[in-house]
């Protein structure tokens, strides 16, 4: 009540008069908001010009006595601001990006549940108002881009989480301009960001549920990534967070409906799976160059420690075998029941995918050589090395990794050798395509060889 008597009249007097209430602003409010709901009710209001008087209410209600009036003001805000243009250029015309972060700022960033549901509600009113176009889009762009999204984004709640990404997924799905400036340094600190907390999820939810804003921010992330390897250094506590991620995708999608084409699929549980993949491929391939060899080594063990490869390797078990070997073998009726329960590619090229980011953790690493044999992976990481239909490209990463896998690894070459007493090594899967995998005696590399 305090709150509402320091209200100016100004301000007051408007809203009384809409929402034909003379009571309480909180019942003014609060029936205003049940009218704005309707695209009538919005049109209406906005013929009133109640906007400006909304806008100066939660300017003045910044005091944490007045938080209750403050989230209704913003909820109503945000109501005048779905779809209807007028508002939306009210909004702008009326310096309404600088009253929503004049708000957010006393609000501050270390917040409550109280205070996430108001930061919450406040993103929601600039993303509906960034919906209206271009022009609003760079408006609330150039505003919130250089400081208050990183400081929004460090803030660990999906519920926060999730608006945020819908402004940056409005602002730069269609704009070149503002997509190549999200791809810069500040750009990147606030995906990164947004990456820690989309990995954290809430273990005691039931459904993990990913957006179409988050797929496109981690679609982004992954071309910068592949497009700057050399320029880019991810540390391990990232790589974790990604690593978070593309466990609970596995948890949300359907790996029982093969997948109809590559990424992006738009569906947004797969695109996260997919991208969180190929980001960690190349997180790991930065191994590679010596001038990260240190930074590298860190992340892919610890990666491995956390469990990377023994989910990947647990993944490739479950799923069917790649179509050239299907082709090959002439499965009993037990069998081709049993094959029918196996696991599918829910996009193509997500098996490639897979061993590509186990190729790149074996470069050179004999721990991670080890932890494949202790885990009876060779064999299976072999029968990768042949075509698939829907993974392109597979047989490539499949001699990458083969190759990885028994270079300077006396204990794996042995494992592979003692498949054949020769000394030579046919794979069942390899040989019914003409390949073999052979050892040279004196250098003792590996290379996968054509038998004809």
């Amino acid at each position: 009540m305090d709150a509402e008597l320091q209200v100016p009249e100004a301000i007051l007097q408007p809203l009384f008069e809409a929402s034909n209430s003379s009571s309480t602003l909180n019942e003014a409010l609060q029936s205003l908001i049940g009218f704005s709901r309707t695209d009538k009710g919005r049109s209406e209001l906005s013929s009133k010009h109640l906007l400006l008087p909304v806008l100066q209410l939660v300017q003045s209600l910044s005091r944490p006595s007045a938080h209750h009036l403050l989230l209704l003001s913003l909820r109503l805000l945000r109501n005048l601001c779905a779809g209807e243009v007028l508002n939306q250029n009210s909004f702008i015309d009326n310096n309404g990006i600088e009253v929503i972060s004049n708000a957010i700022n006393v609000l501050g960033f270390d917040i409550d549940d109280s205070g996430c549901t108001i930061m919450r509600t406040a993103l929601q009113v600039i993303a509906n108002v960034s919906l209206a176009g271009e022009n609003h889009q760079y408006v609330v762009w150039n505003h919130f881009v250089s400081d208050m999204f990183l400081k929004i984004s460090r803030i660990r709640r999906r519920e926060i989480c999730d608006p945020l990404c819908m402004i940056i997924y409005t602002c730069c799905n269609d704009s070149t301009k503002l997509f190549s400036e999200l791809c810069t340094s500040s750009g990147m600190a606030i995906m990164a960001e947004i990456v820690r907390t989309a990995s954290e999820g809430d273990s005691e939810r039931r459904e993990i549920h990913f957006t179409k804003e988050q797929a496109f921010l981690l679609r982004i992330l992954s071309e910068i990534l592949n497009e700057r390897l050399k320029e880019i250094r991810i540390g391990s506590e990232f790589s974790l967070s990604v690593l978070g991620i593309f466990q609970n995708a596995v948890k949300a999608v359907d790996f029982y409906t093969r997948g109809k084409s590559g990424l992006p699929t738009g569906v947004p549980s797969i695109d996260v799976l997919g991208y969180s993949l190929t980001i960690l491929r190349d997180v790991c391939a930065q191994g590679s160059s010596s001038d990260s060899e240190e930074i590298s080594e860190d992340v892919v063990d610890s990666l491995v420690s956390r469990g990377i490869l023994d989910l990947l390797l647990s993944l490739l078990r479950e799923m069917e075998l790649p179509s050239s070997i299907r082709k090959t073998i002439k499965l009993t009726e037990t069998q081709a029941l049993t094959s029918q329960s196996l696991k599918v590619c829910p996009y193509k090229g997500f098996r490639r995918d897979m061993v590509a980011v186990i190729a790149n953790c074996l470069f050179g690493k004999k721990n991670v050589q080890d932890h494949v044999r202790e885990k009876n992976g060779i064999i299976l990481l072999l029968q990768q090395c042949v075509l698939d239909e829907d993974n392109p490209f597979l047989r490539e990463w499949g001699v990458w990794c083969a190759s990885n896998l028994l270079q300077g690894n006396a204990e794996n070459q042995k494992i592979v050798a003692d498949l054949e007493m020769q000394g030579t090594v046919e794979v069942p899967e390899l040989a019914k395509l003409g390949l073999r995998v052979e050892i040279d005696p004196n250098t003792k590399l590996t290379k996968l060889v054509n038998i004809t």
